[in-house]
């Protein structure tokens, strides 16, 4: 295995954790009755399983925003 292949998927491993630790702490904060809330005009990101697949979606995106949004 060359080293690119290996950073690449190390890479992908760290955003995979990234994006489920999302997912638990979402899900925590909703069972502690303050879900994390994103909301653009019509669009918005409210549920744990919205903000995995954003974030497993568009990482560089969404991984800034649900911080920012968690309070």
């Amino acid at each position: 295995m060359s080293s690119a292949v290996a950073l690449s998927l190390v890479v992908v491993i760290v955003i995979v954790a990234i994006d489920l630790w999302v997912y638990a702490d979402a899900r925590a904060r909703a069972d502690q009755g303050a879900p994390v809330v994103l909301r653009v005009g019509s669009f918005a990101v409210d549920t744990p399983t919205a903000w995995l697949l954003a974030c497993l979606l568009m990482w560089v995106i969404f991984f800034p925003l649900y911080l920012s949004s968690r309070n």
